[in-house]
């Protein structure tokens, strides 16, 4: 029987960062969160996506349709494991939080005195927060439809903080968590916000060469480690 779609080794390191963030999210979606392993799902998605457009491009017989193919699912890809994914790790985080006994500080105060309002706005921000994803992944396709993302000189840019940069971003909040000991779900919102509206911004970000992909890459093999400390942590 004959499949729609486009089957050959350019697709499976997107195929993976798709399962890889659903995997994520199932996790932060099951019993009260598992915030921190949605965390380690999200840095795989995003080594995945480091990688995928170089293997795609060691195809030379690509044809139109399959170059376009790879773009709407790579595009779908990230919505779920750089959109969708980030803000359940944030939900999971407010739940996991709101377990902890004898919580103190600044959000105890807030989930005591103004739980509801404050459930209401952090979710409000996470839902935005994909919206902005949506929109900025959209935009990037028409553009490189008609092969706009580029600068006066030729080089590729991008227009708006580019929605894949969420695999750095979220896991660094993490690594401050680690190193002040302290509650930072709402510094997490915050991130998240100011991230979102850098999606939709009009910022210019040049593509990172192969010097800036192996810096992204030793950043989140660190990252990576952290978490894995984290997670040993939180177990004693």
């Amino acid at each position: 029987m004959k499949m729609i779609g486009f089957y050959d080794y350019t697709v499976i390191l997107t195929y993976l960062s798709l399962m890889s963030g659903t995997i994520g999210i199932m996790l932060c979606l099951n019993g009260m969160g598992h915030p921190y392993l949605g965390m380690f799902f999200l840095l795989f998605s995003g080594l995945c996506d480091t990688f995928d457009g170089k293997v795609a491009r060691t195809k030379k017989d690509r044809t139109p349709q399959m170059k376009k193919f790879g773009i709407q699912i790579d595009s779908l890809s990230d919505l779920i494991a750089f959109g969708i994914l980030p803000a359940c790790i944030g939900i999971a985080m407010l739940r996991y939080i709101m377990y902890i006994p004898d919580l103190s500080g600044f959000t105890k105060y807030i989930l005591t005195y103004y739980n509801l309002q404050a459930q209401i706005v952090l979710t409000a921000i996470a839902v935005l927060y994909v919206l902005a994803a949506m929109i900025r992944l959209a935009y990037f396709n028409v553009m490189e439809e008609e092969d706009q993302n580029r600068d006066e000189s030729g080089a590729k840019i991008y227009t708006g903080l580019p929605v894949t940069s969420a695999a750095l971003i979220f896991p660094a909040v993490l690594l401050v968590h680690l190193l002040v000991r302290a509650d930072l779900t709402f510094l997490y919102f915050g991130v998240m916000l100011i991230t979102g509206i850098l999606f939709v911004s009009k910022i210019h970000i040049k593509k990172p060469q192969n010097k800036g992909i192996a810096t992204m890459i030793f950043f989140g093999a660190v990252e990576c480690v952290v978490l894995i400390f984290a997670l040993k942590f939180l177990k004693k």
